[in-house]
């Protein structure tokens, strides 16, 4: 299978309304990690280059688009997509969006359903997972026909719900771990955090900026054949921003770097 048809999870890794903050602006009020709502409210955009050595592989942008609901409760929309570097031989042009519509409670994040569309070949829902949590089990679909189910563990994620829920760990001592449904089949993604700081430097920002260190393992199938260890880097800023990741794949080892964030706080 293509690597850039796998279904997706890079955050680990691996966000819109009203005054803007500066790209290049961090905050520093709290020594605690964020709060879910903490995140939301921050409207974050960003944007990530994914290397292998002197190449460029692609680029990862990571939005929160405006809340929706879903079976008439507030819900929220996140979407990463994908753009492959068409230099790349044998690559071409490949633009893959993930849409997550998921919510919150006061013991976890979770989806409710999960879906991939492969913008380049004009196919959309292309793949999607929908969480039944009234019979606690995750249906899968392709191309709108079912495939599987399988029984709901919770926090129950299409994957990319770790973006939000690593931040909550960054900085502790806690480690946590998150089931992911990807491909009929359910993964785990599990990380160990530290409380020691570091200085990196990144694009995004005109400084250097003090990271935290996280590390971890996941056996799902992400893009780029991502599986294995993981380690990252989040700011030490209010909001536990995800920098960098260095992840393993198919054909070596991937570095995830942030080259443009954004804020659009909402009141």
């Amino acid at each position: 299978m293509h690597l850039w048809t796998k279904s997706a999870a890079l955050f680990v890794v691996l966000s819109l309304v009203v005054a803007d903050v500066s790209s290049q602006e961090l905050t520093y009020e709290n020594e605690e990690p964020p709060s879910v709502t903490d995140l939301i409210d921050a409207r974050e955009v960003f944007e990530y280059e994914v290397r292998y050595g002197f190449f460029t592989l692609g680029w990862v942008d990571v939005e929160l688009l405006p809340d929706t609901t879903y079976a008439g409760e507030k819900a929220y929309h996140m979407r990463t997509r994908i753009r492959s570097n068409r230099r790349v031989p044998f690559v071409g042009t490949r633009i893959v969006n993930y849409e997550n519509i998921f919510g919150y409670n006061d013991e976890h994040m979770f989806s409710h359903e999960f879906w991939r569309d492969d913008i380049h070949d004009d196919e959309y829902d292309r793949v999607r997972i929908k969480f039944d949590r009234e019979k606690e089990q995750v249906h899968f679909f392709e191309y709108g026909e079912p495939t599987d189910t399988l029984d709901l563990v919770e926090p129950a994620s299409g994957g990319d719900i770790i973006f939000y829920f690593s931040r909550l760990f960054a900085g502790t001592e806690k480690p946590y771990e998150l089931p992911v449904y990807l491909e009929n089949e359910m993964g785990m993604i599990k990380a160990r955090n530290s409380g020691e700081t570091e200085m990196r430097s990144y694009d995004a920002f005109d400084d250097d900026v003090e990271a935290y260190y996280s590390e971890g393992t996941t056996d799902i199938d992400g893009p780029f054949g991502f599986s294995g260890n993981f380690k990252a880097w989040f700011s030490t800023d209010d909001l536990r921003v995800p920098l960098e990741a260095h992840v393993r794949v198919i054909f070596g080892n991937v570095r995830v770097r942030l080259i443009s964030y954004e804020r659009h706080d909402t009141d």
